[in-house]
């Protein structure tokens, strides 16, 4: 067997068990990593010699170890996203910074966000998908919850759970605040 074809058929089976072992289908992983479905489907089945960038890709989506993949080593038990690897969003103007915590495959489902408000910050959002449910742990400051028509003012250790398929926000209260998001769809 050429070198060529036994790296083709290791990546193609190391991608393609860590899209089944997730219960990712191509179209999903196609949509986390930007990564055509057609150009995907090449690639798992060996046909498709993707470039750095495209593997990359690939691996970040599925969270898999990029370096890893050829050596055919599983996937740890521990799976650990170093602080400075997380993706963080400023919110413009809004003097907010939101760290994204949760896996990119749990998008839409389950996600975790560190919240992180200056004095005046706020997180204000449409609604989400119906039954959608979000729960808001306070580590440092004040912050107000709006959820609706309905409010609370919560403070470190306190933990509010509202629906999130309805207009809703949160506000840093008397200054700095921090906070832990969880967004649960139904």
């Amino acid at each position: 067997m050429n070198p060529r074809s036994d790296i083709h058929d290791r990546l193609a089976a190391s991608l393609r068990e860590a899209r089944k072992a997730r219960g990712l289908s191509l179209d999903a992983v196609a949509k986390l990593s930007g990564v055509s479905r057609s150009m995907v489907s090449q690639i798992e089945r060996g046909e498709s010699s993707p470039t750095v960038a495209t593997l990359w890709n690939l691996t970040q989506a599925l969270q898999v170890d990029f370096a890893g993949l050829l050596e055919g080593r599983p996937t740890p038990g521990i799976e650990v996203m170093r602080a400075e690897a997380a993706p963080i969003i400023a919110g413009r103007g809004l003097n907010l910074a939101i760290r994204i915590l949760s896996p990119a495959g749990a998008v839409g489902e389950h996600e975790v966000y560190d919240l992180t408000f200056g004095a005046g910050g706020e997180l204000v959002s449409d609604p989400h998908s119906p039954g959608c449910r979000e729960q808001l742990t306070v580590i440092e400051g004040q912050i107000r919850v709006v959820s609706g028509d309905e409010e609370s003012q919560l403070g470190p250790g306190d933990t509010a759970r509202y629906p999130a398929d309805r207009p809703h926000a949160i506000y840093a209260l008397n200054g700095a605040a921090r906070s832990i998001l969880i967004v649960q769809d139904s």
